[in-house]
């Protein structure tokens, strides 16, 4: 799938099923005693370091149930509410987690008031609990040294509206939405072109040749950043509180495979 996306150092790529996975391009394995990152070699000379959550989608999918709708109703009333959720906070841990190690924990809703109890604040926090819970998985990889520019969102919830609008501010990274195909086909067919070049002489075999880009949405956080960070915050804060060095452990030894 990344041969076929393309993507390179400084690109992070986010698979959106019912639960999540975060891979990055880096030039070296990371290697991991607690099994948090999954470590692999890709087709070109580099690697590719993996974190896993075991709650995505199916997290908007409880929530849209809970409220009487499908995921794009879910989506626009996300997008009736504002950053933040008017203070609510959905930990997404539907089916116990595994970034941050919590295998026999529950999903946890916090912040509730009488004027946070809305509809649309409900389905606001889930995405935000979602993608907070992505991005905590992203920053075990940003916290051994991975950098990253860009990240490419996978799946067909990364075309709900509500995804494209709080997902590249909480990443703190441009959000790249390439069009649906079976990018894990197209990188096999790259290989075996490269891999019969490379053995006609015609195709370097130190260096892939370059095809297409795959067309692509772009989204740049622009001026709210600092919004992402106040969201981040709040989750972390609320996530510490509940699980207090959950997420530390999973990054220092507490983890598991």
């Amino acid at each position: 799938a990344a041969f076929g996306l393309g993507v390179g150092p400084g690109d992070a790529v986010i698979s959106l099923g019912a639960s999540g996975s975060v891979f990055s391009v880096h030039h070296e394995a990371l290697v991991d005693s607690t099994g948090t990152i999954t470590s692999f070699a890709d087709a070109t000379g580099m690697h590719l370091p993996v974190v896993h959550t075991l709650n995505a989608v199916r997290a908007l999918r409880g929530t849209a149930e809970l409220l009487g709708t499908d995921l794009d109703g879910l989506s626009e009333l996300a997008l009736a509410s504002t950053p933040g959720a008017s203070g609510l906070v959905l930990l997404p841990y539907l089916e116990g987690e595994r970034t941050p190690h919590l295998p026999h924990t529950a999903g946890t809703l916090a912040g509730l008031r009488r004027e946070s109890m809305k509809p649309e604040h409900l389905a606001r926090a889930a995405f935000e609990g979602m993608l907070c819970g992505l991005t905590d998985a992203l920053d075990v990889l940003r916290g051994r040294g991975v950098e990253v520019r860009r990240v490419f969102l996978l799946g067909a919830a990364a075309g709900l509206p509500a995804v494209r609008a709080v997902a590249p501010a909480l990443f703190g990274a441009q959000v790249v939405v390439p069009q649906p195909a079976d990018y894990t086909a197209i990188g096999a067919a790259r290989q075996a072109a490269w891999a019969l070049g490379a053995q006609q002489g015609t195709l370097s075999p130190h260096e892939p040749p370059r095809w297409p880009a795959a067309t692509s949405e772009v989204f740049d956080p622009g001026e709210e950043l600092a919004v992402g960070r106040a969201v981040r915050q709040q989750y972390a804060a609320v996530r510490d509180e509940i699980h207090p060095g959950a997420f530390d452990d999973s990054l220092h030894g507490g983890g598991a495979a």
